[in-house]
């Protein structure tokens, strides 16, 4: 299984960083380069624990749908959303928020596993980790710029 870790450090309350992080619609705005919808389950506002999202986004030129459901919730510390359908054989996603100099420190901990064996592997050390972490780098930024744009 690959790990992504990233930290993101946030200058806005850790409740403002919790919300914006599960909002579908603000995910909407930071996966415009893949098309990306709602198209099933909670299609917009922030998802809670127990909720489910099917995305249907275009990656590598192939439009794909994955489901997944938050599994763990903590407000406003952390949530963990799990893929149940999809191309991966697996996904675990732990949101984490820690109050940090007046602000949030944000740390993502992605685990993927690819279909495929080896194949699967090999594709993960290729591209799909930088293509994942680039993904996951794009959101924080979106997040990271709407929660300090509503902190002003």
């Amino acid at each position: 299984m690959d790990r992504i870790e990233l930290t993101t450090s946030i200058n806005a309350p850790i409740e403002r960083c919790f919300d914006l992080a599960r909002s579908i619609d603000l995910h909407l705005e930071s996966t415009k380069q893949t098309s990306e919808k709602a198209i099933a389950g909670r299609i917009s506002g922030l998802i809670e624990l127990g909720e489910t999202v099917t995305w249907r986004a275009k990656h590598f030129g192939i439009w794909q749908n994955l489901t997944s459901k938050i599994a763990v919730f903590d407000y406003p510390n952390s949530f963990t959303d799990e893929m149940v359908d999809g191309a991966f054989k697996s996904i675990r996603h732990e949101h984490l928020f820690y109050p940090a100099n007046g602000g949030t420190l944000m740390k993502d901990v992605f685990m993927f596993e690819s279909p495929l064996g080896i194949f699967g592997r090999l594709a993960n050390f290729l591209f799909l980790r930088r293509y994942m972490a680039n993904l996951l780098k794009t959101r924080n930024q979106v997040i990271k710029a709407a929660a300090e744009r509503a902190a002003h």
